[in-house]
């Protein structure tokens, strides 16, 4: 069960309210639970806070910020039935895909902190001229100060996880606001948080809605607004002022199969069945666009409807539910209907294609015309469509007609061809064998194009939220 009610976060002290805002079980739709909402005055106290702790956050010893994380890793990792449990409710999140959530969260904490202790500089030579004699040059990189998070329903743990645990890799104070819809993984987080001696200020979380939010990011005192969600982001970016801007804004991502996999294709159905349906498709790099090569098409199209139609949907708390609720029922309704213009539109329905409340089935389409919203927008449920093609060129140029490029995924043992993807797709990331929803929590991730500026990687966003300094010594 989860708690009554639980507190917002100021300057790493948790916070009750008069106002309370409803969280709901997603799958049964009633209340779950409450919790508390700061008003503008404690918006202002927590930006406030965090710009007072900018020296302290950057004098906070990296052992010492290592020490912070590798305790929260610890303790989420003693939580662990309790955070999944609080993930499955609120977001409708399968029980088994939100213990791996919880996994990643742990895991996402213990990268930052091996980062923690090595936000290197480095010596440069600067005696490239005779001019030049007893020049020497050194950098460090010093973290940028208050930043603010502003995060997604979608992976409520491991999305936070990746600002959060870099600020404090980075030596940076925050204010996190994170989604309305699934609120509490980040409370105990910040519960957690509290735990530890992180300087007065070092971080805030705040239940705010999205017309509450624009302190976040607008005001001044932030150095960085990272943000993890829909097209707005673009919006944010032009009223952010002069502060630094990450953006991760969803994508449409495609997944090639080449003629060369006829021997692979039950391994390769198998990925993308995943990657397709896995937590009703509400991922940025969900399979939304199945391109298949004209030989082995109609072969790899029987084995992905017939897997398709034997995914359970249903009651995300059973361990063997594949398929949830989407995170509401206007969500499912807008995607359905999306189905049904395509389908209007001269597109063949391969299974699912039916809703009920928040559930929507798994559906499988062909035929869809290039102008179709499931073709060109990001579907974010729980759909995908297939397309044959004749040749490699032609596949590039498919994949490449989009307005998004998070990444991409293809299947191929030519190593031409591995190449050529890598090197001409406008994607921030080709994985190749394997499905593009595939992320590992170091690595770059962040796209081209609509789907946003920056990447994250808690390598990456220690960078962003970090500004290198030189200091050149010259020989008396």
């Amino acid at each position: 069960m989860l708690e009554k009610s639980y507190p917002y976060y100021l300057a790493n002290k948790a916070q009750t309210s008069k106002e309370m805002m409803d969280v709901t079980d997603k799958y049964t739709g009633k209340r779950a639970t409450r919790v508390a909402v700061p008003d503008a005055a404690a918006v202002e106290k927590a930006i406030a806070a965090a710009v007072k702790a900018t020296v302290p956050m950057r004098e906070f010893k990296p052992w010492a910020r290592q020490a912070v994380l590798q305790h929260c890793a610890d303790r989420f990792e003693a939580r662990r039935e309790e955070l999944a449990y609080a993930l499955c409710v609120e977001a409708g999140k399968p029980i088994k895909d939100s213990d791996g959530e919880v996994t990643r969260l742990i895991e996402t904490f213990r990268i930052a902190a091996e980062e923690a202790v090595r936000i290197n500089g480095e010596t440069i030579n600067l005696e490239i001229a005779k001019r030049l004699d007893g020049y020497h040059g050194y950098t460090k990189r010093v973290p940028l100060g208050p930043v603010s998070f502003i995060t997604p329903f979608n992976f409520p743990l491991n999305l936070v996880a990746h600002k959060v645990a870099p600020a404090i890799a980075a030596g940076c104070p925050f204010v996190l606001k994170p989604a309305e819809r699934t609120p509490i993984g980040s409370l105990i987080i910040g519960e957690i948080l509290a735990e530890t001696d992180l300087p007065k200020g070092a971080f805030s979380i705040l239940n705010l809605d999205g017309k509450h939010a624009s302190p976040l990011v607008e005001d001044p005192r932030f150095k960085l607004l990272s943000f993890t969600g829909s097209q707005i982001g673009w919006d944010l970016k032009t009223k952010a002022g002069h502060k630094k801007v990450t953006l991760e804004l969803g994508g449409n991502a495609a997944c090639i199969v080449d003629a060369d996999q006829a021997s692979k294709l039950d391994k390769v159905v198998e990925r993308i069945i995943f990657g397709a349906f896995y937590q009703s498709g509400q991922s940025c790099i969900s399979v939304q666009r199945i391109y298949v090569h004209e030989s082995i098409y109609d072969e790899l199209k029987r084995k992905l409807v017939n897997a398709t139609k034997k995914l359970k949907s249903g009651d995300p708390k059973k361990k063997d539910t594949f398929i949830g609720p989407m995170i509401d029922e206007v969500a499912a309704t807008r995607l359905h209907d999306w189905i049904e213009e395509a389908r209007k539109a001269g597109a063949k329905l391969l299974c699912g294609g039916k809703r009920t409340g928040a559930m929507l089935e798994a559906t499988l389409m062909e035929n869809v015309p290039e102008t179709a919203k499931v073709n060109r927008m990001e579907v974010f449920g729980p759909f995908a469509l297939l397309a044959p093609f004749k040749t490699f060129d032609d596949v590039v140029s498919m994949v490449n007609d989009s307005d998004y490029g998070l990444q991409a995924g293809i299947f191929t043992d030519s190593l031409n061809h591995a190449m050529r993807a890598w090197n001409e797709l406008d994607q921030g990331g080709v994985i190749v064998n394997d499905i593009p929803s595939f992320r590992v929590d170091n690595m770059p991730y962040g796209g081209a194009k609509y789907s946003g500026i920056g990447r994250e990687g808690v390598k990456y966003a220690i960078d962003d939220m970090s500004e290198l300094r030189l200091m050149v010594i010259r020989d008396l």
